[in-house]
């Protein structure tokens, strides 16, 4: 990078250059530890391992070096400013503040604290690491590499630099060094002890844990689990209203965390609001995967878990038709479900809602850093014979994607400030990760992300028949979250071009948990709806009208259509064949499984 060689800012420079090497060290600590607990970190590492991102860029100034030229040329007057200030401000003790060359960008909170503003070291640090962070970023956008290559030194690149923040070490942050001496050290014995019993459990925590249970006061709109194989259990809500709708509304949740995402606390649950709405509600529990049921495969989650719940909504409800409902990986799980049922002449299903779901990984975002051809041939042996892949490998994968807000936030708040995380039940949800089948994730790697088959009509066979995504031809809902970084929104509303019948697509603010999860009664967030559907997600945006809220009774009003009229309420859940076998949450969404 670029230097000024001034010899009086030699002190600063020496400062800087100190502090630089420590960061290289606890990043390269934090890269191995989480790779050592975290076989998909582990997988991307190996693909391009940090001494090879660096190669890369190196190679790049090598192979660019008129592009390399005019980057330093754009920062070398900005390092030397920098250092010009710093200098003066330790020659002029009370002098003005540094001048604002690098700012953080909009909504990074780390250097809230005014010392990063007001004190010359402070200031210096702050400045030089984000000056700096635009450099390696400028640099490894030049990498002369393939798509995906460059995509995961990027990735990688992100990593080393979030990791080296002056904010994640004790002797740079400020509100540490107070909190330090206002406790006279006890944040620092306290955030030991965090990190000892985050140690044990194997995860960072998010929130406090002891203020949740499931059950208690969490997923506990009332209802009984009327049916259970071995990979679901069956919960049917409890009517609250005196009539509802004709038709059930059949949810299949994600499969790698509970199914409680959608039914946390009563002010915030969707189920509660949907039975609410007068909708007979089916949800579906997956199971917990323990090592005897290792061996399940993608068919048995679309045939024993969507089509069969399906059905037995459909029977207790006494409904020739049904509504169904899929989120995240659910939603790919009912596509599935639902090409299945077409391509048997079953119209059984009347409407379906994709709520932040992919159907073509054409470019699944920063998440395919972890999926690659190399690293499926890696652990394809094990996972065919077996072997599950634990939840929280899939959990540390998902929040190293925003390594500021989901990694290094805790490490600073809870290890360094020695602070206890506050309640938030999104959070603790967050950390109920469940395993999944080796077999069934092998074919959701390779036939949806890696090969991007799900698409392509008659490219996969399930259950015997030939999935075309065309033949969805109901009504379908799409809902995206524009801050998505597990869905890009971009991404979800390619479904609109693939499914066969008519179609709204809406938009929700925030991200992949917290913009489905935004009830009405909190009157948060935006949403933005447009009638007509575009070939160009961004045209259809640039044309969509933005409103407050939630977007909830938008999607109730449109399933609402397709409710096929009303019945007097039943009185009870299940029916003569399918009774009730115990009082929802249920069992599996208790399990613990090692």
């Amino acid at each position: 990078m670029p230097h000024d060689h001034n010899p009086m800012t030699a002190q600063w420079t020496d400062l800087a250059t100190r502090w630089q090497e420590l960061a290289r060290e606890w990043a390269q600590w934090w890269v191995q530890a989480a790779a050592q607990s975290n076989p998909a970190l582990a997988a991307a590492g190996n693909a391009v391992s940090g001494a090879r991102a660096a190669a890369e860029i190196d190679a790049a100034a090598m192979e660019h070096a008129d592009q390399v030229a005019r980057i330093n040329a754009r920062y070398q007057p900005r390092f030397q400013a920098l250092w010009v200030a710093a200098q003066e401000a330790l020659m002029q003790p009370g002098a003005a503040r540094l001048p604002a060359i690098a700012e953080p960008p909009a909504g990074d909170r780390r250097f809230a604290a005014p010392e990063w503003n007001t004190l010359p070291y402070f200031a210096l640090l702050k400045q030089h690491y984000l000056l700096t962070a635009e450099y390696l970023r400028e640099l490894a956008a030049i990498a002369p590499l393939p798509p995906d290559e460059k995509r995961r030194v990027s990735f990688l690149t992100r990593q080393f630099i979030d990791a080296m923040a002056p904010t994640n070490f004790p002797a740079t942050n400020p509100e540490v060094w107070k909190a330090a001496l206002s406790s006279e050290g006890e944040s620092l014995r306290r955030g030991i002890g965090n990190m000892l019993a985050d140690a044990r459990k194997g995860r960072i925590s998010m929130t406090d844990e002891r203020a949740f249970e499931i059950g208690r006061n969490l997923a506990i709109t009332p209802g009984e689990v009327v049916y259970r194989n071995d990979l679901i259990e069956l919960i049917q809500y409890r009517a609250t209203t005196r009539r509802v709708h004709k038709r059930p509304l059949v949810i299949v949740p994600p499969c790698i965390n509970k199914y409680y995402i959608l039914d946390l606390q009563p002010d915030n649950s969707f189920v509660r609001w949907a039975v609410d709405q007068g909708h007979t509600v089916f949800m579906i529990s997956w199971r917990n995967i323990p090592p005897q049921l290792g061996q399940l495969t993608w068919q048995d989650y679309v045939d024993l878990g969507a089509l069969t719940a399906m059905d037995i909504a459909r029977r207790i409800a006494k409904s020739d038709t049904i509504n169904v409902l899929g989120f995240c990986v659910g939603g790919a799980i009912v596509a599935c479900a639902l090409a299945v049922l077409r391509a048997r002449g079953d119209k059984s299903v009347a409407s379906a809602t994709f709520l932040t779901t992919l159907l073509d990984y054409g470019d699944p975002g920063d998440i395919a850093v972890y999926v690659s051809r190399e690293f499926l041939a890696a652990r394809e042996p094990a996972l065919m014979a077996g072997q599950r892949v634990r939840g929280g490998e899939l959990a540390g994968a998902f929040a190293s994607l925003r390594a500021n807000e989901l990694v290094w936030n805790y490490v600073v708040r809870n290890y360094l400030k020695g602070e206890t995380p506050p309640p938030f039940d999104l959070l603790y949800w967050n950390g109920d990760s469940s395993n999944l089948p080796g077999p069934m994730y092998v074919y959701y790697l390779r036939n949806l992300y890696i090969e991007n088959r799900l698409r392509e009509p008659g490219a996969l066979t399930l259950l015997g028949e030939r999935i075309d995504l065309s033949r969805i031809d109901m009504p379908s809902y799409v809902y995206a979250s524009r801050e998505d970084h597990i869905v890009p929104w971009h991404s979800a509303y390619a479904t609109t071009q693939l499914v066969g019948g008519p179609v709204v697509f809406t938009l929700g603010a925030s991200g992949h948990i917290a913009g489905v999860v935004n009830p009405p009664s909190k009157h948060k967030r935006n949403y933005w709806t447009h009638a007509h559907i575009e070939q160009d997600p961004q045209r259809w945006l640039e044309r969509a009208e933005e409103k407050p809220g939630s977007w909830w009774p938008h999607w109730e009003a449109w399933l609402a259509k397709h409710g096929g009229g009303e019945r007097t309420a039943p009185r009870k859940t299940g029916n003569a064949q399918f009774r009730a076998l115990a009082a929802a949450p249920g069992q599996y969404v208790k399990e613990i499984v090692a």
